[in-house]
């Protein structure tokens, strides 16, 4: 019993000297752990800081920032000062974390994605919200500005010929003195119009050079199409103008965008090619450009974007989100430009070990009523693979190839092996010196190429304030 009176004593008499120590002398100063605890108490609930990021921190005016009754204002109050947010948990508890722009909540993703279901009613208000968006989108990311592309005619490497489809490689100017690297894959022989497929690479260790993408675009190129491969910025052979630290600026979200926009450009000129059957498929940053391009580009008919439709994450990387475009209309997310491809055919592939977990749950749904709008609800689908991750994979792929095929008229059976599956043995897997365009040396690149990404930001009017040290 002695203890138990000591103990509460002693509990008063810090309770005590807290309360008498908060005045404005000091600006009600209290340490950030303790006013989380404060929110603890008074909300029921847990908050976990497992990277402790709430340590040796102190707010001014601390508990005046407790809203009462408004649990979710009083964390983005005493977190906001300190540039930490919090994450709500399938659990009910919260985690805390450094804020990051592109990364939101999935109960505040929710919240937006209910607002804007609000928010157009009509199709008539949909086509005002699209039209606002593409216009902004295109601002942001700079092309109302970009120049003109260069008259100069591809690079293109000699053809390799495989059974059912040939390879070549491509360097296009796509900005003055900005090539843009990848390969060009052909049904063969090909002597009948073809349906057109852009695949922007995404974030997966050897990009275009990995064999899951290699087999990807061999695989519909025998099925019928003309697929172009390409790098990203500062990326595969891309690092012959730009250093890697490059990828980092925002800039690069432009030039991927460009380059998917001036390759369909260029592939659209070649005998054969079919412009009113025009595809684009990618996974992860590849996905982001995926949404971007059919939002944007009306001669996209069908899009398949991979692991990356989620209304609470937009892209870790400035490649996807380092332009502003999701301030967009004061406000967008990955679903609603996702859905900005309405009615055109769209499969949209998710999986359980990324933040396209809840796309049959949330984003789905969302993205489905966008294409009611127009009557075609059935138009949109979603391939959900909920034991999988991050990545373009074989299932995800098997997926992919019927869709593409019924809807951009391409023949199955091409590929099929006699079971009746889609055989990707098929397809040849190269060695990395076969896709090069330039090699591996910069001395291989045109006279005119150009390496210093400041006057490449000042092509568009811009300036780079991100200062990187690049490695020798």
């Amino acid at each position: 019993m002695k203890n138990i009176v000591v103990l509460l004593i002693s509990v008063l008499t810090i309770t005590f000297a807290n309360a008498q120590t908060q005045n404005s002398d000091n600006d009600y100063k209290r340490p950030l752990t303790e006013t989380i605890k404060k929110i603890e108490s008074i909300f029921h609930i847990t908050v976990t800081d497992n990277r402790g990021l709430l340590k040796d921190k102190e707010l001014n005016y601390a508990d005046w920032r407790i809203e009462p009754g408004n649990l979710e204002l009083s964390l983005a109050n005493v977190l906001g000062p300190f540039e930490l947010m919090y994450f709500k948990q399938p659990d009910g508890s919260y985690l805390i974390r450094k804020y990051e722009h592109y990364k939101i909540s999935m109960d505040k993703a929710e919240g937006r994605l209910n607002y804007l279901t609000h928010l157009y009613p009509r199709l008539s208000d949909w086509e005002k919200r699209k039209a606002e968006l593409q216009s902004c989108i295109r601002t942001s990311l700079g092309l109302d500005k970009a120049p003109d592309m260069p008259k100069s005619k591809p690079i293109l490497t000699p053809i390799r010929k495989y059974k059912n489809y040939t390879v070549e490689n491509v360097g296009l100017e796509i900005l003055p003195g900005v090539y843009t690297t990848g390969s060009i894959y052909k049904p063969y022989p090909l002597n009948k119009k073809a349906a057109i497929i852009v695949t922007p690479n995404g974030h997966f260790g050897d990009g275009r050079y990995r064999a899951d993408e290699q087999k990807r675009c061999a695989i519909l190129a025998q099925m019928g199409a003309i697929v172009v491969n390409y790098d990203l910025f500062a990326w595969g052979e891309s690092l012959l103008q730009f250093p890697p630290e490059m990828h980092r600026n925002s800039i690069a979200a432009t030039v991927q965008a460009l380059s998917g926009m001036r390759l369909l450009d260029y592939v659209s000129t070649l005998k054969y090619a079919d412009v009113s059957r025009v595809g684009v498929t990618g996974g992860s940053g590849g996905g982001s450009h995926t949404m971007f391009l059919a939002a944007l580009d009306n001669r996209i008919k069908v899009s398949v974007p991979v692991v990356m439709v989620s209304s609470h994450f937009s892209g870790g990387c400035p490649c996807e989100s380092g332009r502003g475009i999701h301030l967009c209309g004061n406000g967008t997310n990955n679903a609603e430009i996702a859905a900005m491809a309405a009615p055109s055919p769209q499969l949209i592939i998710s999986d359980g070990g990324d933040w396209t977990m809840a796309v049959p749950e949330l984003e789905f749904p969302f993205i489905q009523r966008t294409y009611s709008l127009f009557g075609k609800k059935e138009l949109v689908q979603n391939a959900h693979f909920p034991k999988e991750g991050h990545d373009y994979g074989t299932s995800k792929r098997m997926a992919m190839y019927p869709f593409m095929a019924k809807y951009l008229g391409l023949n199955l059976d091409k590929v099929r092996n006699a079971k009746g599956e889609i055989d990707e043995s098929l397809a040849v897997v190269e060695p990395y010196e076969k896709l090069y365009v330039f090699g591996n040396k910069a001395e291989n690149l045109p006279k005119n190429t150009l390496k210093d990404i400041h006057k490449l930001y000042e092509m568009f009017g811009e300036k780079n304030e991100r200062i990187y040290e690049v490695k020798k």
